[in-house]
């Protein structure tokens, strides 16, 4: 399936719009958010070899679009590749219950200090079209730490093409639009500015039928 180059336009704006520009800096812990993108472990991986963070959290149980992919869990396929690329299992930690990306937080947090460790800084691994609602929710629940939001830097185009489907990155980017000012007027994250301009993509992609991960 090809998106008409209208559609891939007014993506592009939510796709910078996502983006929070942070400078990658080392922090305390990584921690890697579930989700249907493998890519999230494989970029945690690449950061911790870097020396970023001395450890990593991957977080995640299962959604209903990731449980074919990932029937074991999120969390535990991350950790998978993770291992797989060459991080040392003693450096791994993993969160296989949370279902949202509030509980991925949370749960990370109290997994973190029953393991006695009480961090000041952390680096946001995520899908490059969530570290605004990651930033926000985290933000919101865990607000005596420092956040860096990080991604695979990815053209749009070269994110569809390694998800390999188009009309489901379309319904992603819409869908975690929506959130950003839903989730704060529910309290489950700060509000974030956002743009006429953005707004007017959203609606217009909205009114496209690119509907099926609203809420």
């Amino acid at each position: 399936m090809t998106l008409p180059k209208s559609v891939l336009d007014d993506l592009e704006t939510l796709w910078d719009y996502h983006n929070m520009h942070h400078e990658i800096r080392k922090s305390d812990v990584g921690v890697g958010l579930g989700s249907h993108d493998i890519g999230v472990a494989v970029f945690a991986a690449k950061l911790f070899k870097q020396g970023i963070f001395p450890c990593v959290v991957f977080t995640g149980a299962n959604a209903p679009t990731t449980v074919e992919r990932f029937p074991r869990g999120e969390a535990v396929h991350y950790r998978e590749e993770a291992l797989r690329l060459g991080v040392p299992a003693d450096r791994i930690l993993i969160e296989p219950k949370a279902t949202n990306t509030g509980q991925n937080i949370t749960f990370t947090r109290d997994l973190l200090e029953n393991h006695g460790m009480y961090v000041t800084s952390v680096t946001l691994i995520s899908r490059p079209y969530q570290q605004r609602r990651a930033y926000a929710t985290c933000r919101k629940l865990w607000p005596e730490v420092e956040v860096v939001c990080a991604s695979e830097s990815l053209s749009l185009a070269e994110y569809i093409d390694a998800i390999g489907d188009p009309r489901r990155v379309a319904d992603m980017i819409v869908g975690d639009t929506q959130r950003i000012t839903k989730y704060a007027e529910l309290g489950f994250a700060i509000p974030q500015e956002m743009s006429n301009g953005v707004r007017s993509v959203y609606d217009r992609l909205v009114g496209a039928g690119y509907t099926s991960r609203l809420i």
